[in-house]
């Protein structure tokens, strides 16, 4: 039988120690998306223990590059704590992960309780702001993975920097159509909104959907991340990502 907690345990340590585990899927024929669930919620508890707290969620696999990149073909969340989030101007630490990459997102703090079902309508009007984002995300694997293996990882989560704008939505152009540019040493890179199925706000109707099915919904107060723009790239010593956002200012994200 697969065990959650052996799983979470695996994963725990490959996170402390920084060397990465093989997929569990690969040797797991029955690793189902509900026991991934079980063993992400472990996976985080053991976060929260160590005093942090719970401040969002974090969908991935939301455009179809990443799902292509992949070959995955649905999205997926994770939890975000309370030590993922970086002050704005601190460096990521590259020697506290293991092969972190990083890409840009639009967040949205939540103002109102966002359950299903929704809208694309009702979950922009529980919106207070939308954000500019970097996220760094830093798979525990060694090797490509599969859906439930990406569930327990917690879709990835490492760090996330936040924008110092905070914008309405209804302030913005239509957030399907709110332009993005990626730069770092790899190049440029440029997409819209849309790029995440079709609208950002899309991502969370999903989302809401997902966690319905374990009675729960979106609190008020919680920062989502709706998913990657472009493609990830890796982070490297001494590199510089930046991400520019109409209406929402620019991130830009250094690491040491």
């Amino acid at each position: 039988m697969t065990s959650p907690r052996a799983i979470a345990d695996a994963l725990i340590t490959a996170e402390q120690e920084r060397k990465p585990v093989a997929p569990f899927t690969r040797k797991l024929p029955f690793f189902d998306v509900r026991t991934a669930y079980a063993a992400q919620a472990l996976f985080v508890e053991h976060r929260l223990q160590t005093g942090e707290h719970v401040i969002g969620a974090k969908l991935g696999l939301t455009s179809a590059v990443k799902r292509k990149a992949l070959n995955i073909h649905e999205p997926v969340f994770g939890r975000l704590t309370s030590g993922m989030l970086l002050p704005h101007g601190e460096p990521v630490h590259l020697d506290e992960l293991i092969r972190p990459r990083a890409e840009p997102e639009i967040a949205f703090l939540v103002r109102e309780r966002i359950e299903a079902p929704t809208t694309i309508a009702g979950v922009l009007a529980a919106t207070e702001a939308v954000l500019a984002a970097v996220e760094v995300v830093d798979s525990r694997y060694s090797a490509p993975f599969q859906l439930p293996d990406s569930i327990a990882d917690n879709a990835g989560a490492a760090r996330v920097v936040l924008g110092t704008q905070a914008r309405r939505p209804a302030d913005l152009v239509d957030l399907a159509v709110l332009g993005c540019v990626f730069r770092s040493r790899g190049g440029i890179e440029t997409a819209a909104g849309g790029a995440v199925m079709g609208h950002p706000a899309a991502a969370l109707v999903w989302l809401a959907e997902a966690l319905a099915e374990r009675g729960e919904g979106i609190e008020p107060g919680s920062v989502v991340l709706s998913g990657g723009l472009t493609a990830s790239v890796l982070l490297q010593a001494d590199g510089v990502v930046t991400a520019e956002f109409d209406g929402l200012g620019s991130i830009g994200v250094h690491c040491v």
